[in-house]
């Protein structure tokens, strides 16, 4: 590459951040200022419509279980709203009385797609900290009483032979490290009877999970446990039935709920993609003993496709109480964005939610790099990002630039492994060991340019699963980018979403390929051709943020290729045998012996 290349790229760069940066300075107030207001609007909104008409008390859900035999009488509506606050941010919890906890918490912080707050648990199937003897069917006739000032609401009520349940939901202080997303609860089991009291188990309820944009992935609308520090769970699809394909052996038929029994459990939680719910057990002589989930239909999309919630419960082991005992259990519940800071902090592996994947490890590296160089860059994630690539692609150069010259290397050997295979194209196995030998003679490791690439693989899986539960992306926008945690659609056509960037993506893919040396058979380089679609499958609709991650190191390669290919040819010599000793020659002479 020459040095008015170098020029044209370097001034592309500084103008992008600039314009970035003028951006930032001229329209970030503003931008605040009226994200703000949509922020009161909502609220307000929702404070009007609350007072109108009260909110229906919380009905038990449909399953194929029975009702209790003697369910309690539905009580009056009554609500209360408890608004927690942080350093930064603010939430606000909804609860009801009949059923006994929180029907929706509404993050004032966070704005929806209609510029209104994001509501967890807002189509209220069940309440969440809902107490149930039957998973599923939340008990009623609770009565509540709240102490605003002490930001504390505690609901009580009596069961037909005595049993008494009370359920205290407490807001930590405004300054304190939980504040303002966590609720701790204290359930409380009394016998205020002269006979024992038996209860063979009971469920909490998570509350539910939908999500919050119309094109999120099933895969994130999930249940989620954890069990001896090891996470499991189930997404929406797990729901449908299952088969093995071609053979059609249906493993196990469409499911409406899913239970099972399981030892150890620390929480449970009901996720979307970049927001969760999380039930903890704090007690230290507490744990779970069985999880239950189902899910719901939210809606339909303009693709005909259905949208799925999903809501859960943790069930929790039997007691008896002999007369004049009582037993309290304590848990703890985080309704708020998947911030790895903030999961990390709740201290019983809760971050696990996040679900990384394999490369769980890099992820939280990227993570913690993207936001600290956030803080340097005029607050733009985008520019933390492609800073991030070149800072990560230049500790890469000195391997790239190897993998280049062994490829090139391999170029120059092409000839003569043509006339190779041309020679003992009938015989494989002749054929493989004289690739083989030509390789040894000169010098050459025909794997040695894929290692760049199985270097970057798991570093674009970290980046896939970081960018695709990121909170901090939400909202951020870059150039025409309005929100870098969803695509770039800038229309459809017959109702396909058009997205440049990964289409961009795509196109540096080729322009690289085009002007890397030539290596391996024609079948290979046909074969790597189909790279760009693989990309493309994997990047087209998810987060605009990971095409814009490989569309930089691409670009940042294509300038490695230029600069390197200006470089002279290498000279292909044969590489020196030396011989081993006792080869024969006057290395090892052999005396003769006397005749």
């Amino acid at each position: 590459m020459d040095r008015k290349t170098w020029l044209a790229v370097g001034l592309s760069i500084v103008g992008i951040f600039l314009w970035q940066w003028y951006y930032n300075t001229a329209y970030g107030p503003y931008l605040k200022q009226q994200e703000e207001q949509r922020r009161k609007q909502a609220v307000a909104a929702a404070m009007a419509a609350k007072s109108a008409t009260p909110p229906p008390a919380a009905s038990a859900t449909v399953t194929p279980t029975p009702q209790p035999a003697l369910p309690p009488p539905s009580m009056a509506a009554q609500d209360e709203t408890l608004a927690s606050q942080g350093k930064k941010d603010r939430a606000e919890f909804q609860f009801n009385n009949d059923t006994g906890g929180i029907e929706a918490v509404l993050l004032l912080m966070h704005v929806n797609e209609q510029h209104g707050a994001i509501s967890l648990n807002g189509n209220r199937l069940m309440p969440i900290g809902a107490l149930a003897m039957t998973p599923g069917a939340a008990l009623g006739g609770f009565t509540m009483q709240a102490d605003r000032a002490h930001g504390v609401v505690t609901f009580s009520k009596s069961d037909s032979d005595g049993l008494t349940i009370e359920k205290r939901f407490t807001l930590p202080a405004s300054d304190s490290p939980e504040a303002p997303y966590v609720v701790n609860l204290e359930v409380t089991f009394g016998n205020p009877s002269t006979t024992a009291l038996s209860r063979p188990g009971y469920f909490l309820s998570t509350g539910a999970a939908a999500p919050i944009h119309p094109r999120d992935m099933p895969i994130y609308t999930r249940f989620d446990w954890s069990s001896g520090g090891k996470m499991s769970g189930r997404d929406v699809n797990a729901f449908n039935a299952s088969s093995i394909p071609l053979i059609g052996y249906q493993l196990h038929p469409a499911q409406d709920t899913f239970s099972e029994a399981v030892a150890n459990v620390d929480w449970a939680s009901v996720t979307s993609q970049y927001f969760c719910t999380i039930l903890s057990v704090t007690d230290e002589n507490l744990k779970g003993a069985s999880v239950w989930s189902s899910r719901f239909v939210v809606a339909g999309t303009p693709e005909g496709t259905t949208l799925y919630g999903i809501q859960g419960a943790l069930g929790l082991p039997g007691f008896t109480l002999a007369p004049g005992k009582s037993l309290t259990q304590k848990f703890q519940i985080y309704a708020g964005p998947k911030e790895l800071a903030r999961l990390d902090a709740l201290g019983h592996n809760e971050e696990a939610v996040m679900n990384f994947g394999m490369f769980g490890f890099i992820s939280k590296w990227l993570l913690w790099a993207m936001n600290t160089l956030h803080g340097w860059l005029f607050g733009s994630y985008a520019a933390a990002i492609i800073v991030l690539t070149l800072i990560i692609k230049t500790g890469l150069w000195p391997l790239q630039n190897k993998a280049t010259n062994s490829m090139r290397r391999m170029s120059a050997l092409s000839p003569k492994m043509t006339e190779v295979r041309e020679k003992y194209k009938d015989d494989p196995t002749k054929l493989n060991e004289e690739l083989m030998k030509l390789y040894r003679d000169y010098g050459v490791n025909p794997f040695a340019g894929c290692l760049p690439m199985l270097i970057q693989i798991p570093i674009f899986f970290g980046f896939y699963g970081m960018l695709g539960t990121a909170i901090e992306l939400r909202n951020s926008s870059f150039l025409w980018i309005h929100d870098l945690s969803q695509p770039d659609t800038i229309g459809h056509i017959m109702g396909f979403p058009i997205n440049i960037l990964p289409l961009f993506m795509a196109g540096t893919m080729v322009w690289q390929m085009a002007i890397s040396p030539k290596s391996g058979d024609a079948t290979q380089q046909r074969m790597l051709m189909f790279m760009p679609v693989i990309f493309i499958a994997f990047a087209y609709n998810y987060a605009s943020a990971l095409s814009l991650y490989w569309t930089t190191q691409n670009l940042f390669s294509i300038v490695q290729l230029y600069k390197t290919r200006n470089t002279p040819l290498p000279t292909l010599e044969k590489m020196s045998v030396k011989k081993r000793p006792g080869s024969g020659g006057s290395s090892n002479p052999r005396k003769k012996r006397p005749s």
